[in-house]
């Protein structure tokens, strides 16, 4: 089974949400978290550290990340680890492939029509804000 991850980064006030504009299908068009696939015996959280530095430029210095969810897809042989944290700092931002932009929190992120993922974004942004203290410490 293919593993794949989504990272949810707050900016340090914890009041943005860091996304990206797809380049390519799957959801082509739509925004989304940043993430990638995870190699063959690589580690989640290493997986997760490695790819949000490759997509964003943020370093495991930058933010600690937590793991907050998994999705088992078993039709389409895959699952996603959900991880999420909060800066520490500002930061600059380096674009791999997929623009890059700080959205505000007031949207309706289980839109399917401007968002990936068929709802889950809106999802775990429930579940952030209801452990908000422990997860964001905010």
């Amino acid at each position: 089974m293919q593993g794949y991850n989504l990272i949810m980064v707050y900016n340090k006030d914890a009041n943005k949400l860091l996304m990206c504009k797809r380049k390519k299908d799957p959801y082509l068009g739509l925004n989304n978290l940043v993430g990638g696939k995870i190699e063959l015996n690589e580690e989640g959280y290493c997986a997760a550290y490695r790819e949000l530095f490759e997509e964003t430029g943020i370093d495991r210095e930058d933010i600690e990340l937590k793991h907050l969810m998994d999705f088992t897809y078993y039709f389409q042989k895959c699952y996603v680890e959900v991880y999420v944290g909060r800066l520490k700092y500002d930061v600059a931002l380096v674009e791999e492939e997929e623009e890059l932009y700080w959205s505000d929190l007031e949207h309706n992120f289980f839109d399917s029509s401007i968002y990936a993922g068929e709802g889950n974004i809106g999802h775990m942004i429930e579940q952030v804000n209801m452990y908000r203290q422990l997860i964001l410490g905010n």
